[in-house]
């Protein structure tokens, strides 16, 4: 039986980068960049007004000078104004371009304002730039902000955006089947029978992997062998990256796909992995076609397998070619401190689920009750699973373990 090492690295060998497209910015969310966006120009562009207040000359405070009349008054988004009179101040707003004439921004809250006239309250510091973002400080024009192999997260696309990149050269989003089966699942508008459940895995695999940047299509097969086949059949043509099926990949009666994704020329990379839960796990390939996980069908086997199996695959093959300078192709694990002893018995890696709280000793990871593969909502509170090595020993609180996050 192969070890979580071995079959990880057999799946990671079939990732290969899908190809790139160019789309419009709002459409390019959770996706990997591939191209370099820089600085178009100066970050900020201007000396900006970093508080609401008076713009003053320092030089005329610092010598004594109290009470200032203001001559006009700066909003953000207006053509700036430079004061004429050195022995006045200007009324500014946070965002708008420094007055010409002043170094120094005085806070609303440090002045009393009347008749047009503003007294300060405060004596002067030490040296002028007070409240003033300044021209360039964060990034010159031309600076390099993101690089091939980001993923775009919120502000990634606000920093393109500040740049004018209107469309972005982006990976192709994988696209991914998740096909649920089993005569015992039913929609989530039913109410099941006293022998039925409601389908619940297939929406957790849609989101984890939409989270991913993937494109997602949802389906669901009965156990009848020859409504499998077709259903499979036609999945498996219709340009899929990746098929992601959940449950019948055992030994039971009704598990039929190990046989019949053979029948349908999807060429076996393993079955069986040497951990808990998911032992069962099912991985292939069809030439020309997409590649296939057959994940086991009990809720948490489910989720874990997908989250240390198929997100770091789709990591992967969403990771543009040449991005060197990029992040991991797919999310590492982190060390984590184990708080409480835990005990096991059999010979298989074990994947944990805890709590991770982080506190001056570091990532600290707390199992969770779970009872068994089967136990979805003992999920519930995880932000992680620990991974331990298949030894038969008691791993102490205070050693030190890979977390893989959910």
């Amino acid at each position: 039986m192969l070890s979580v090492a071995e079959a990880f690295a057999r799946v990671l060998a079939t990732a290969r980068p899908l190809p790139l497209e160019t789309v419009p910015l709002p459409q390019a969310a959770s996706r990997m960049l591939a191209e370099t966006l820089t600085a178009d120009r100066d970050f900020p562009p201007f000396n900006r007004v970093a508080m609401d207040g008076i713009a003053v000359r320092f030089a005329t405070w610092a010598g004594g000078q109290t009470a200032f009349d203001i001559e006009h008054t700066q909003y953000a988004g207006a053509p700036p104004r430079p004061l004429l009179n050195p022995q006045n101040a200007v009324e500014v707003m946070t965002g708008a371009v420094l007055p010409a004439g002043t170094d120094t921004v005085v806070r609303y809250e440090d002045i009393l304002l009347a008749d047009n006239r503003a007294t300060v309250q405060i004596p002067p510091p030490e040296a002028p730039g007070v409240n003033i973002h300044h021209q360039a400080a964060d990034r010159r024009a031309g600076d390099a902000l993101l690089r091939p192999g980001t993923r775009l997260g919120p502000a990634e696309l606000a920093v393109a955006a500040t740049v004018g990149a209107a469309e972005v050269r982006v990976t192709r989003a994988a696209r991914v089947a998740v096909v649920s089966t089993g005569d015992e699942l039913v929609s989530i508008r039913e109410t099941p029978l006293p022998h039925q459940i409601r389908r619940s895995n297939v929406y957790a695999l849609q989101a984890l992997f939409a989270q991913a940047g993937a494109e997602v299509s949802q389906f669901h097969l009965p156990d009848s062998l020859d409504e499998l086949r077709a259903g499979l059949t036609e999945i498996l043509g219709a340009g899929f990256d990746a098929v992601v099926l959940s449950g019948a990949v055992s030994k039971g009666r009704a598990d039929h796909l190990p046989g019949l994704l053979r029948e349908l020329h999807v060429a076996e990379i393993f079955h069986e992995v040497n951990q808990r839960p998911g032992k069962p796990l099912w991985f292939g390939a069809r030439a020309g076609g997409p590649v296939v996980f057959g994940l086991p069908g009990n809720p948490v086997s489910t989720f874990i397998t997908a989250c240390r199996y198929v997100r770091p695959w789709l990591s992967a093959v969403q990771r543009p070619v040449g991005a060197a300078d990029a992040p991991a192709a797919f999310e590492a694990p982190l060390p984590a401190v184990l708080t409480v002893d835990i005990y096991f018995k059999p010979q298989l890696a074990h994947f944990v689920p805890v709590r991770l709280a982080v506190d001056a000793e570091g990532r600290r990871a707390t199992p969770l009750r779970v009872g068994g593969s089967g136990d979805l909502a003992g999920l519930l509170g995880a932000t992680a699973f620990l991974e331990l090595p298949p030894e038969p020993a008691v791993f102490a609180a205070g050693s030190v373990w890979p977390a893989w996050a959910l």
